[in-house]
């Protein structure tokens, strides 16, 4: 019958709980009430999962893997790692703490030979490898100066460095203890003390950043000492 409820055939249906919240079409929910018994409920005119879908499984739960997102009837498939990174992540695994710093210190110490093994002070501008941008241009691009300040900074000249490239000798401090902090926690457990930086202070930077790199090109003076 229209509107009727269906219960189990096997226990008799029980009292609506009064104070279960009202079904947004017009069915009372199954609330306290019940104490614990399951009951099977069928409204008119509103099919099951299963009657709408006779082929399909009971409905995967939200937040499970495979399941659909709300409001969307095709359910996702996790997509499986290809060989190479499957291989990279058992390296992971199985490499030790000291490994993943141990590499980064040798990116680190490859950038400070070449460094000192070309010595950008005394190349020619379109020595290779060079900047494409002040090749074809002939302007300043925002790294320029970097490897010449990096140069005069090992061998203990500050002042070079600054004007060579300012920011890049501002923030290298910075850089060095954020590098020393994560290597020591990460390869000895060291609990140093981390420079953390806001979302609004690492904005300030960035804007400096471009400011710096549009001022370094002007054809004015002071702007001119700038130019590298």
């Amino acid at each position: 019958m229209y509107g009727e409820r269906v219960t189990s055939v096997d226990r008799p249906a029980t009292a609506t709980d009064p104070h279960a919240e009202p079904h947004p079409h017009g069915h009372a929910q199954p609330g306290a009430g019940s104490q614990g018994e399951a009951h099977a409920y069928a409204y008119a005119g509103h099919p099951s999962h299963a009657e709408t879908h006779p082929h399909a499984g009971p409905p995967a739960s939200a937040g499970a893997p495979g399941a659909p997102w709300p409001g969307h009837p095709v359910a996702y498939q996790p997509v499986e790692p290809d060989r190479f990174t499957r291989m990279v992540l058992r390296l992971h695994a199985r490499a030790p703490r000291w490994a993943v710093p141990l590499a980064a210190l040798g990116c680190v110490g490859l950038g400070i030979a070449y460094a000192l093994i070309s010595d950008p002070t005394r190349s020619d501008p379109d020595a290779a490898p060079t900047c494409l941008l002040k090749l074809t241009t002939g302007l300043d691009c925002p790294g320029c100066g970097g490897t010449r300040a990096l140069w005069f900074v090992l061998h203990g000249d500050l002042p070079a460095a600054a004007r060579h490239h300012f920011l890049f000798v501002f923030a290298l401090p910075f850089l060095a203890w954020l590098f020393v902090a994560w290597a020591g926690n990460r390869a000895f457990g060291w609990k140093l003390p981390e420079a953390r930086f806001s979302p609004k202070v690492i904005g300030m930077f960035l804007a400096a950043w471009g400011v710096f790199s549009v001022v370094r090109n002007l054809p004015w003076e002071p702007f001119t000492s700038l130019y590298v």
